[in-house]
Order: C-alpha cells, then sequence, then structure tokens
C-alpha cells in the first residue's frame, strides 16, 4: 500500500479530512523549505504538494507565479527537488510527497529516468498541470512501474465523460480545481463544488481533495464536508513571500488554523 493510500485510509478511519500543504521548492532557499516542509507536517499537514518550479506556470496566480520566479533566481533544479526529498526521508518515512509541476523540466529528465530517481528517493506522486491524459503515455507507464501515483487535476468545466477517461489511469487522489481561474482564486460556489465531487466520486473510488481559493478557516468551513480533503497553496507561499523574519511562527499558526478548521 502507498503512502498516499495509506495517509487517505487512517484518516477516513479517524472520520477526517486530509489537509495537502503546498510550497515551491528552493523558495527562498532549499534549507528553508525542507525546515517548512517539516515544521508543516508537526503541526497538521498531512500531504505536502512541492512546486517544481517554471518559467511559465500558467495554472498560478501572482503569488504562486513570483514563488517560481523565485526559486528560479536560486538556479533550483528538478535534480535539487529530488535531493530534497530523499533529505526529508532521513526524518520522515510517512508523510507523502507529491511534485506539482509543468511538463517541460520532467520531460527534460526523460520519464523513466525521472520516476526511477523519484522512486529512489521515496517520493510518492506526480501531478503534471499541463499533462493531459493523451499526452500522458510515457509517463503513465513509468510511474506506474516505479510504484508512482499519477495524480490528476479534474476542473469545473470538465464533462462527465471526459471525467471518466481523466480518472481510467489517476492513482493517489484526484485534485478538484473549485473555481475557473488560477491559484489563489477565492470566488468558489460550495454548491457547484459539492455537485461537481459528488459527480466525480460517482465515476471512481479515488480520494478526491479540492483546492484554488481556499485560504483561511472560513473557506475552509465551507468545503471541508464537500470532499475527502483540501489543498492550501496561495496563502502559505504568500506567507514565505514575506521574507524570512518570523516565517516559521506564521507558517505554525496558519497551519494549525486551517487544521483545526478541517476538525470541527
Amino acid at each position: 500500500m502507498s503512502r498516499i493510500e495509506s495517509t487517505f485510509n487512517n484518516l477516513k478511519e479517524k472520520k477526517k479530512k486530509a489537509l495537502v500543504a503546498y510550497l515551491v521548492v528552493g523558495d527562498p532557499d532549499l534549507e528553508t523549505t525542507l525546515d517548512l516542509m517539516e515544521l508543516m507536517v508537526s503541526k497538521g499537514a498531512d500531504i505536502l504538494e512541492l512546486g517544481i518550479s517554471f518559467s511559465d506556470p500558467m495554472a498560478e496566480g501572482p503569488t504562486i507565479q513570483h514563488a517560481h520566479e523565485r526559486a528560479l533566481e536560486n538556479k533550483t533544479t528538478l535534480s535539487d527537488a529530488l535531493d530534497l526529498v530523499i533529505q526529508f526521508r532521513k526524518k520522515d518515512t510517512t508523510t507523502p510527497l507529491v511534485f506539482m509541476g509543468y511538463m517541460n523540466p520532467f520531460e527534460a529528465m526523460g520519464a523513466e529516468n525521472f520516476c526511477s530517481r523519484a522512486s529512489e528517493s521515496g517520493l510518492d506522486g506526480i501531478l503534471l498541470v499541463d499533462m493531459p491524459p493523451e499526452e500522458s503515455q510515457n509517463f503513465t507507464k513509468a510511474t506506474f512501474n516505479n510504484n508512482l501515483d499519477l495524480i490528476r487535476l479534474i476542473a469545473p468545466t470538465t464533462d462527465e465523460e471526459r471525467i471518466k477517461n481523466i480518472c481510467t489511469d489517476a492513482s493517489g487522489y484526484i485534485y478538484y480545481i473549485s473555481v475557473k481561474g488560477v491559484t489563489g482564486a477565492n470566488n468558489f460556489d460550495p454548491l457547484e463544488v459539492k455537485n461537481k465531487v459528488n459527480t466525480i466520486q460517482s465515476i471512481t473510488d479515488l480520494p478526491v481533495v479540492v483546492g484554488f481559493g481556499i485560504k483561511d478557516a472560513d473557506s475552509v468551513a465551507s468545503v471541508k464536508h464537500l470532499s475527502d480533503g483540501i489543498v492550501v497553496g496561495s496563502a502559505l507561499v504568500s506567507i514565505i513571500a514575506e521574507g524570512k523574519h518570523q516565517i516559521s511562527d506564521k507558517i505554525s499558526k496558519k497551519i494549525e488554523e486551517l487544521s483545526s478548521a478541517l476538525l470541527k
């Protein structure tokens, strides 16, 4: 059983929802990224999504775009991110880690080469934003061969037939985008989210997490009963963008706020 499957099973037994926390590798630097990963887990994050910097992160709002830019200025590479996973696994062998990024850096490394290295490092899954099923045969095969989960995105505009196609080769969990926009948007409709998540859950047994627009206790409260978990990214990345001064305290408070809201 994979770490992702085990985590969702354990949470389900406890009647809890997953808190998936996102940050960009190398923002503001690799050492801080590692420290924040460990801190987020200690404060209640169940799964970590690690953003891999790219020059054209088209699905991201300004907050995460700037984080990608800062990581690129630090010359952070995909290999650096894999090394970071190795460092994290020296202390934590249970928390699932997922790389979230765009196809270009992964294709440059090669599907089989990347997936082999990722599996050896202790990574659990990948989510490539701009990789539709039709263009992902190599990664579908390579992830399966290396026991990695291939996590898929589903948008509000995705119709039922397309959802079936997307879920066919997905594993780990489904990431439902709660708004028609970029990361950090805050105009999601809970009723629309509920209806779409119900549709997805009628098609697949995979857990469904909801992301985009979830940033505080109030937004958590409006969607926590609708899915198997939530993803928070921009709210955390914006704290990191403020600089290293008191960053740990602020991240701690935010993760505790979100985690507590999931339990209420």
